[in-house]
């Protein structure tokens, strides 16, 4: 026996630095797909996340919603910030 100096201890150590490669990839993998990083594409015919309503008409809707703002101020304030939608 070699006790670990031989041929067949160099195959143990490369098998366990492809399963760490491995580990690391899918972990990375995850959280890219979590955060959504990997729908962000960018290569023809990708189509990219549709953007949102901005943090300011969150805000001016919530205000509305609680009966903050009137109807009429409300409609103002969309105008101010360019999001007619």
């Amino acid at each position: 026996m070699m006790w670990g100096y031989g041929w067949d201890m160099g195959w143990w150590w490369l098998s366990g630095l492809l399963l760490l490669v491995g580990v690391v990839l899918l972990v990375v993998l995850l959280v890219r797909v979590s955060s959504g990083a990997g729908s962000r594409g960018g290569g023809p015919g990708a189509s990219g996340p549709t953007p949102g309503p901005s943090r300011a008409r969150q805000i001016l809707d919530e205000r509305y919603a609680t009966g903050e703002l009137t109807a009429e101020q409300y409609r103002e304030q969309i105008r101010v910030l360019g999001e007619n939608s």
